[in-house]
């Protein structure tokens, strides 16, 4: 957080992180996320790289998913959390399975 904080005294126009959520406890990761929107929401780009994808989805107005640094899917984030192979790969769903997030 205190990295963040000073990342912002410059007055960004967009923000880089890098896993924020790393290693922090699960509750502490609610609150960042939450941060996170709130800057985004002031105006602040942010560009996110997070391997809690279901996360990182529900913050982002778009994504990218990269395997071995290729992109395999890129779009808006309901069409990337519905993609089968995420699905599977990443958010360890049967590709058929309801989104826990819709019920769909």
């Amino acid at each position: 957080m205190v990295a963040i904080a000073r990342a912002l005294m410059a007055q960004p126009r967009i923000l880089l992180l890098d896993e924020p959520s790393l290693g922090l406890a699960p509750a502490i990761v609610l609150d960042l996320f939450r941060i996170i929107r709130d800057i985004n929401t002031e105006g602040v780009a942010i560009l996110l790289v997070e391997q809690n994808v279901a996360m990182a989805l529900d913050l982002a107005h778009r994504a990218y998913v990269l395997e071995e640094g290729r992109i395999v899917t890129e779009g808006a984030p309901p069409h990337c959390g519905g993609s089968r192979h995420i699905r599977r790969a990443y958010l360890g769903m049967e590709p058929d399975s309801p989104d826990p997030a819709t019920g769909s």
